[in-house]
């Protein structure tokens, strides 16, 4: 079995599934029997992406769950960290010995709409005006892989997570921050394109 995209590196095994409609998945098998429940009332396209992520991880690391504490998945036994996401038909899971945060987005003018309530006002500077909704994309979904590693209730994408300046020719390397009053944490993003999607890793 050949997966959609493999973006692996060094870190981290990172595999992304893209579901075919002739595709058929053991959902008994697949599903944690701490999670039955929570399934029960999931959308089937959500369901489908729940399946092709347990599928991954069946075949990685076969024999480990994925629960939750509230919203948040962790992986048992704790021999590894995780990073889970989706926007069907794509699922994808990261594996990794550290903290690590993934996202996909497609591409989307609604962000130029939403972008009062993420950007920051040093973001704004070097958007150019006939990209907006490529930078603006990117930026969402950085963001959203550094709230995977660090997130709070507490917390807002607009004031507590910056992304650097970075040109859409040399996305491998993009520098973030998540921060407060008392601490800042940097890290250093991987974006990716494929059909008319984003993927973003911050590990």
């Amino acid at each position: 079995m050949s997966y959609y995209r493999d973006f692996s590196n060094i870190k981290a095994r990172i595999l992304l599934w893209k579901h075919e409609e002739n595709e058929v998945f053991d959902t008994q098998k697949l599903i944690e029997e701490e999670n039955r429940e929570r399934i029960v009332s999931y959308h089937p396209k959500k369901l489908l992406e729940t399946l092709m992520v347990r599928q991954i991880l069946h075949d990685e690391l076969p024999g480990r769950k994925i629960l939750y504490n509230q919203r948040q998945p962790f992986l048992m036994p704790r021999d590894f960290e995780i990073s889970i996401t989706n926007s069907y038909p794509f699922a994808a899971l990261a594996i990794s010995k550290q903290q690590i945060g993934i996202d996909i987005e497609r591409f989307n003018p609604k962000f130029l709409k939403l972008q009062d309530k993420f950007v920051y006002p040093s973001e704004r500077t070097f958007i150019p005006k006939d990209k907006e909704v490529e930078y603006l994309t990117i930026i969402w979904s950085v963001k959203e892989s550094m709230y995977k590693i660090h997130h709070s209730k507490y917390w807002s994408l607009k004031k507590h997570y910056e992304v650097f300046p970075f040109q859409l020719e040399n996305l491998h390397s993009i520098r973030c921050r998540v921060y407060d009053e008392h601490s800042s944490d940097e890290f250093y993003a991987r974006v990716e394109f494929f059909d008319d999607f984003v993927f973003s890793v911050v590990d």
